[in-house]
């Protein structure tokens, strides 16, 4: 979907936090996995975790960091993970079920194509 549609619509990747911190909540796939992380305890911390996590997971899209105070996720309920679209006025076109069970691509398309579709004049209805 990126790829399809990056020169139509801003892709971005919101880090939130690390979601098993080995001083919070590990679970044994962070070990296997060789992603054992202690809570950052600053930004700059928090923004080396996030680019580990973007190289590990080969994420091609660009990647910003939440501030510290978890601002972002606390206005979006962004834990554990989520998709939204966010129209060109600022608003919640789509918000997707918590990830990554609730991911829905088909849906989050379906709503791009719908909010990069030109409006329908009053005269063409």
């Amino acid at each position: 979907m990126y790829e399809k549609y990056r020169g139509k619509a801003a892709f971005y990747v919101v880090y939130i936090g690390e979601a098993h911190p080995s001083d919070a909540w590990e679970l044994p796939s962070n070990l296997t996995d060789k992603v054992v992380y202690a809570s950052p305890k600053s930004l700059g911390e928090r923004t080396d975790l996030a680019e580990v996590c973007v190289t590990k997971l080969g994420i091609k899209l660009p990647a910003i960091v939440d501030r510290f105070d978890d601002a972002v996720e606390r206005a979006y309920t962004g834990w554990p993970d989520r998709l939204y679209l966010i129209d060109k006025d600022g608003r919640i076109a789509y918000k997707s079920r918590p990830g990554p069970f609730g991911f829905k691509p088909a849906d989050l398309e379906a709503a791009l194509q719908k909010t990069l579709s030109p409006p329908v004049s009053a005269a063409a209805r």
